[in-house]
């Protein structure tokens, strides 16, 4: 099974939540730490309907 990118250069963004304009754009508008903060940001950036992602840290262990 091949891996999907859902993000360009993730590894940047460790222990923070990103925007992307959609799922189709891999390439982050802003980050932070606050989700509704990085979702009105990206607002102001002109994204229509931003997609928000938190891109867990590096061998950190996450239980959902």
């Amino acid at each position: 099974m091949e891996a999907i990118t859902l993000l360009n250069n993730s590894e940047k963004y460790s222990g923070k939540y990103v925007a992307l304009k959609s799922f189709k754009e891999k390439d982050a508008i802003t980050s932070g730490k606050n989700p509704l903060t990085v979702y009105n940001k990206a607002k102001k950036a002109g994204a229509k309907n931003p997609v928000i992602l938190y891109v867990p840290e590096k061998d950190a262990i996450h239980i959902y």
